[in-house]
């Protein structure tokens, strides 16, 4: 058994699985060598570090580059998401890593990047983050959990990225030799837990198609059992009890 609590705390309560685990210092990357992109991220919002007294944040790095632990054959470069059509999209925010530069940078490693439509990404989705920072902020929220990801729908037809043919030679310092296509998924989850300050969870979980989205956040909130399900992961498996039952099929008011 991995103990990758022991290694991460946003572990705590169990991670999904996925072909490569990638540990940065302030949170967890599932990566899908099929999908060429993150299967999940799982993040502690707003982490408390040695440097949370010092009571300022970092400005956003915007230091986009490929991950070179991940196999060339499936690793995302810049030039992939050149002139595509779609936005590097994180999945662990930059907002919530603002302590110091390097828990900010490590956030604009193309591992925590799917490619997701401006239209979703710059509105609705951020939104969404925003509202689950103000979630954190709670005075009886302990901790918040989230888990991000991709959804795949191989019932429809899927979309992919990639380097453009005559791009080769014009971003030559961005190619490495090897044509990588990316799925653009479908829809896009998030699925948060919360521990409050008497030791209970509660969970909400949101599903997004990859699209302009308008309605109000609380019409996307659905079942966590449904991201399971859609995603292909286990989440939050370490916890055990009907309570937890019960959160995970069922669908809460937005906080």
């Amino acid at each position: 058994m991995n103990n990758y609590e022991t290694i991460q705390k946003e572990c705590k309560f169990g991670i999904p699985s996925a072909d490569q685990i990638l540990f940065n210092r302030y949170y967890t990357i599932g990566y899908s060598y099929f999908l060429r992109q993150a299967k999940w991220a799982l993040e502690i919002v707003n982490p408390a570090t040695v440097y949370e007294f010092l009571d300022r944040h970092v400005e956003r790095e915007d230091t986009f580059r490929p991950d070179f632990r991940i196999p060339v054959h499936f690793r995302a470069d810049l030039i992939d998401f050149k002139r595509s059509g779609y936005d590097r999209g994180h999945l662990v925010p930059s907002a919530n890593q603002r302590d110091i530069k390097i828990q900010n940078s490590e956030t604009f490693l193309l591992s925590n990047m799917s490619p997701q439509l401006g239209g979703l990404n710059r509105y609705k989705w951020r939104e969404l983050e925003e509202e689950v920072r103000k979630l954190d902020e709670k005075e009886d929220v302990y901790e918040t959990y989230v888990v991000t990801g991709p959804i795949i729908d191989l019932t429809k037809p899927t979309k992919f990225i990639g380097v453009q043919e005559d791009d080769r030679e014009r971003f030559r310092e961005d190619y490495n030799d090897v044509d990588v296509t990316i799925p653009v998924p479908h829809k896009y989850f998030k699925s948060i837990m919360v521990e409050n300050n008497r030791g209970k969870h509660f969970m909400w979980s949101f599903i997004m198609e990859n699209k302009k989205e308008t309605k109000p956040l609380e019409d996307y909130l659905v079942p966590t059992k449904e991201v399971e399900l859609l995603a292909g992961i286990r989440l939050w498996d370490q916890l055990k009890g009907d309570h937890i039952e019960w959160e995970k099929s069922n669908v809460r008011n937005i906080w």
